[in-house]
């Protein structure tokens, strides 16, 4: 499989490097440099004061856990440049520093990085920690959760409806960090504190909530800390403020209970209560196909937002405004009536949050199965016909304008084709195994191999390759790396009463995918190349030969 790997890196990277311009910025963002190599994050100790009359975020820090992974004496975090770091501290115990107060550290800072000097090398193994106080008015979100930042809202009775989302953009837009998707802690502590009456809703299990004055603000604050005991990208980290009720439910699987709560404005328990319904049924689902909720001893959360949705990991924010399909319309769920918000963001929770990718470049990792996932849930509860007929709805969706795989190493994600295209992509593949047991094994495979891990593309392709026994890797390349589909040219010459068929692919060298086709009794596969084939379909009418399209994501042309 060495070479497959080999073979995998050249193509993804030689076909996007230089698509086109990047900056500094973009560099300092993406790339995994010995100033981000040098340490390994364990642990977040974040602590938040929000003020939404100024919409600011005051006298905050985060406390970095860290462990050396070679000797270093400088490294890199990051935070948006438009927020003002107060101080950085190095609590030492080394005779360098004095041990009674911690050390203020040297630092300089170039676009949102941060390049922090310590006072002595840190030695390999070492584990140590930094706190970085800060403030600032974070960034605004323009069109949550695309465009993302904080949503300073008001619910309809003018209460404050506060929200964050800022997958791509990057957590460092509102909290200090190591922002790169390949390094996550291993477990996260979050304290908010939001002006009474209004609650804070966090990721993971909320560990205490009490009622604080603060003198800065001569007011009393909500302060409420959360607790993740699993391992978090940092985007999926968020906060949640407004006048918030909650209720809860629960999840009995084979093995155990798992927690269900929602946390929704206050005027909407009683259609959430209704609507939140279809949520066991669909953990159900997806528990039959991906196997158990990765974060249960966190439990299972909705959070109502003023933004339409994202998968912050054990509290997924939820803006479908407890509506079928996607925002009413059932275009997206193929005319069925659940909510696609629902359904979507929990699918990230195997995918995209339990497997990370190193790079936003690969995100049609996340994106892709997620989506697909859509058409696993409407199997479960619909049949197969419905799900055929779902994954090939989403065909109307795609658009074809550039490659699903991003520039690697700039914090460049792909094409939006990644959600449909990709999806259908995978539903080609279990196509073209003809094996649903094998299928199935691969996804709940890759889900128990990589659970909780950062991993690059070809990990995943590598993989499916070993497991199937066949080796996909130009099958990805065409669809991942190209913006055209494949296309199935084919003619039909009819002799006296018999008709031949001549066939090829026009697509990317080595591409040869078996296809599904038939010709007036049953289906039967055929074995297209580059080169022009022929065959004998025998004495038809030739109105009945056809492809199977509906299992295929391909373009089809008649030649003459």
């Amino acid at each position: 499989m060495r070479k497959i790997s080999f073979f995998l890196f050249v193509i993804f990277i030689s076909i996007n490097l230089f698509s086109q311009e990047f900056s500094r910025k973009d560099s300092l963002r993406g790339e995994l440099t010995p100033l981000r190599t040098c340490y390994d994050v364990n642990y977040y100790d974040l602590f938040v004061i929000v003020d939404e009359k100024e919409r600011t975020l005051e006298r905050s820090y985060n406390k970095i856990h860290f462990t050396a992974q070679f000797d270093f004496d400088e490294f890199q975090i990051d935070l948006a440049e438009n927020m003002e770091i107060l101080t950085i501290l190095f609590p030492d115990s080394d005779e360098v520093c004095d041990d009674i107060a911690p050390c203020k550290l040297e630092y300089s800072r170039e676009h949102d990085a941060v390049f922090v000097k310590f006072p002595r090398t840190i030695k390999k193994g070492e584990q140590s920690f930094i706190i970085v106080w800060y403030t600032g008015y974070p960034r605004e979100a323009v069109n949550p959760p695309w465009d993302g930042g904080f949503s300073w809202k008001t619910d309809k009775n003018n209460n404050p409806w506060i929200g964050v989302s800022c997958q791509g953009l990057g957590a460092s837009v509102w909290w200090p960090n190591k922002d790169h998707q390949s390094d996550e802690p291993d477990s996260m502590s979050i304290t908010v504190s939001a002006r009474y009456p209004n609650k804070v809703v966090c990721n993971g299990n909320l560990r205490s909530d009490t009622t604080i004055w603060i003198d800065y603000f001569q007011d009393y604050f909500n302060q409420s800390e959360w607790f993740v005991s699993y391992p978090i990208n940092n985007y999926n980290v968020t906060l949640n403020i407004g006048d918030f009720i909650h209720f809860q439910d629960e999840f009995i699987s084979e093995k155990d209970t798992l927690d269900l709560s929602y946390y929704v404005l206050s005027y909407n328990e009683e259609k959430a209560r209704t609507h939140f319904e279809q949520v066991v049924p669909m953990l159900e689902c997806f528990e039959q196909i991906f196997g158990r909720y990765p974060y249960w001893n966190d439990g299972f959360a909705l959070v109502e937002t003023p933004y339409l949705g994202m998968e912050h990991q054990s509290a997924i924010a939820y803006g479908n405004n407890y509506l079928p399909g996607y925002r009413g319309s059932l275009s997206y769920s193929g005319g069925l009536e659940f909510d696609y918000i629902i359904v979507h963001e929990t699918g990230h929770e195997w995918w995209g949050n339990s497997v990370t990718t190193n790079d936003i470049a690969d995100m049609w990792i996340h994106e892709s199965f997620c989506t697909y996932s859509e058409a696993l849930y409407v199997e479960c509860m619909y049949g197969y016909e419905e799900m055929i007929k779902y994954v090939n709805n989403q065909k109307r969706f795609i658009r074809n304008e550039k490659p699903i795989v991003g520039c690697y190493h700039v914090n460049n994600k792909g094409s939006g084709d990644m959600y449909h295209k990709g999806s259908l992509m995978l539903h080609t593949l279990r196509t073209l195994l003809e094996d649903d047991k094998l299928w199935f094994s691969i996804l709940r495979g890759i889900l128990i191999e990589f659970e909780n891990q950062t991993i690059d593309a070809f990990q995943v392709i590598n993989y499916i390759n070993e497991k199937s026994g066949k080796d996909f890797s130009v099958f990805f390349s065409q669809y991942l790396n190209h913006v055209e589909l494949p296309e199935f040219q084919y003619k039909l010459i009819r002799e006296g009463r018999n008709v031949t068929l001549q066939y090829r692919w026009k697509a990317i060298d080595n591409f040869d995918m078996a296809l599904l086709v038939n010709s007036g009794s049953s289906d039967f596969w055929i074995y297209p190349n580059l080169e022009w084939k022929e065959m004998s379909l025998g004495k038809i009418d030739s109105r009945d030969f056809k492809v199977i399209e509906e299992m295929f994501l391909i373009n089809i042309k008649k030649v003459k």
